[in-house]
């Protein structure tokens, strides 16, 4: 069923939202505020339900009205980006391109990526929402951002899934650690000694319970944290040691910390892109998604997978 409304009526309730009220929406639009309302209505008709709660003094989103705030956002800045590319066209490419991405992927990857586009498209912006993995599905699937970086988990029909690259759980310790003098860990080596480990809720705890189950291994972790980060950071007091994905390691010589591989078995995340299915991207998301598969792909081989060096 197709949904019709224009983008006036778009901006009208964006408006009302934003300015909280339809007085001060009406004259910021520059139309009557019977115009301004009917607007609403028109875009409440054709959605098939309110988008506000209205009061003789205040104005609020209801619950639906709240949820397609960002979507309409991002509807009508893609919009107008549309609108200056075919202006400049010949002169300047611009554009907006909205993400997704796991807030590890984010820190240690996309930076390289934007830097190389932005060399070769000055004028596109971006904005990066940085997510926990079940956030950052919910936000691509809602149609906040073109699409996301996150970990492979989600049976959502509506989405695809396209591998980049495997990330394994690794041992962080600090140097002076009795397990940080060895070149690689198994699991049954981590028993005696005190874990921190990230929240229930989290994805990559999600993922990593379920591989260990199905190897019949039960880790006793002590401390649980909410983000990856607050791990390290006990790690480096001293408190305990963490499993945790490589890409939220610090990467190079860290002063106080330093990973371990873990094995029998090995366990990764899958990262990979995340679209709605049948989505269309603009053509800015688009040539930055090219740039960030074909990069990523060639930074992130493992060893065994490089061509052999040439003398």
């Amino acid at each position: 069923m197709s949904i019709n409304c224009e983008i006036l009526d778009l901006r009208a309730f964006l408006s009302v939202v934003e300015l909280e009220g339809f007085h001060r929406a009406a004259e910021a639009l520059n139309v009557s505020q019977p115009a301004l309302s009917r607007r609403i209505q028109k875009l409440e008709m054709a959605i098939g339900a309110p988008l506000l709660e209205r009061t003789t003094r205040h104005v609020s989103p209801t619950a639906l009205g709240t949820e397609l705030i960002p979507l309409v956002r991002r509807m009508l800045e893609e919009f107008d980006g549309s609108l200056f590319a075919v202006r400049d066209v010949g002169v300047q490419r611009s554009g907006l391109v909205t993400i997704a991405c796991l807030p590890t992927a984010a820190f240690y990857f996309l930076p390289t990526v934007i830097r190389q586009f932005n060399a070769e498209y000055p004028n596109i912006r971006f904005r990066i929402l940085d997510l926990p993995a079940t956030d950052g599905l919910q936000a691509v699937a809602r149609g906040e951002v073109e699409f996301g970086i996150n970990i492979m988990g989600t049976s959502d029909p509506d989405l695809i899934f396209d591998r980049l690259v495997e990330d394994p759980f690794v041992l962080a310790a600090r140097k002076d650690h009795p397990l940080a003098g060895r070149q690689e860990v198994g699991w049954s080596d981590l028993e005696p000694f005190r874990l921190i480990t990230v929240h229930r809720s989290s994805g990559n705890r999600t993922l990593l319970d379920a591989a260990l189950a199905r190897s019949n291994i039960k880790l006793r972790w002590f401390y649980e944290v909410t983000h990856l980060s607050t791990s390290l950071g006990l790690v480096e007091a001293g408190l305990g040691i963490s499993v945790l994905p490589q890409m939220a390691t610090p990467q190079g010589d860290h002063p106080f910390l330093v990973t371990r591989p873990i094995r029998t078995p090995e366990i990764s995340r899958t990262i990979g892109v995340v679209r709605r299915r049948g989505g269309t991207l603009s053509p800015a998301a688009e040539r930055f998604l090219d740039m960030l598969i074909g990069t990523w792909r060639v930074e992130c081989r493992q060893p065994e997978d490089r061509p052999p060096a040439t003398s």
